[in-house]
């Protein structure tokens, strides 16, 4: 219990401020015995919480943007909702084989998100189309594993849209929150979700990613973004090792 909280804490600090939620929590889980897509479904139940938490830590930059919100929720729904099924529908063993490459991807993502958002021009805008169609493929991905999902979204909300950095990351927390909400209602229905390991997560997840936009602003996340990335690379070949 006492490692899930504070991995849960850890988790929606990192998931707040650098996009990387799961790469505490769902190693978490691994370490207290589940299995790996059993991790995952439960781990997608538990970050609900972050998202509420991460979204009333962010009011101040949500201010205007329900517009932006009401475009495009409907397509954080779905997006989520196919996650979720595309997981459900994975044979046996498969998951274990993917899991690898989904977290040494994201934590090279992470790692590059300096670079992704210096080749950003604040003039150039994406088309609205262009967009829509990114949205939907990020909360997939949400849906289905989510590992970086928070990282490509920010990408994404600030090429495509003219909002700030921290406008964006709330906008992303909203959409993510949505995608991830909708995949936990499927695998809270038919799905292999432990929920005792779920209330302790949780509780971690929604104390820090609560605090985590207050941290955002005052804090450099360079020294945060680097060592979250390499312990994602390390995390990736230990779950390559053992899956292959």
């Amino acid at each position: 219990m006492v490692l899930l909280v504070g991995a849960g804490v850890a988790a929606g600090l990192s998931g707040s401020i650098a996009g990387l939620a799961s790469l505490f929590s769902y190693p978490a889980l691994l370490a207290v015995g589940l299995p790996a897509t059993t991790a995952n479904v439960t781990n997608t139940v538990a970050l609900t919480l972050s998202s509420v938490g991460s979204t009333l830590g962010s009011r101040p930059e949500l201010v205007g943007q329900a517009p932006v919100l009401r475009r495009y929720a409907l397509l954080a729904l779905v997006g989520g909702a196919s996650g979720a099924g595309l997981l459900l529908l994975t044979p046996p063993g498969t998951f274990e084989r993917i899991v690898p490459v989904l977290v040494g991807g994201a934590a090279i993502v992470l790692l590059l998100q300096p670079r992704i958002r210096g080749r950003i021009d604040p003039t150039t805008r994406a088309s609205g189309p262009a967009v829509a169609a990114g949205i939907l493929a990020v909360t997939v991905y949400g849906g289905y594993f989510g590992a970086a999902a928070g990282v490509l979204m920010l990408a994404l909300l600030l090429v495509g849209l003219p909002v700030t950095l921290l406008q964006g990351n709330a906008i992303k927390n909203v959409l993510l929150g949505l995608a991830n909400a909708v995949a936990a209602v499927g695998f809270a229905v038919l799905a292999d979700v432990q929920w005792w390991a779920v209330a302790p997560l949780a509780v971690g997840l929604f104390v820090g990613s609560f605090a985590g936009p207050a941290v955002a602003r005052r804090v450099p996340t360079a020294a945060l973004r680097t060592g979250i990335g390499l312990a994602g690379l390390g995390l990736a070949v230990a779950l390559a090792i053992e899956a292959w």
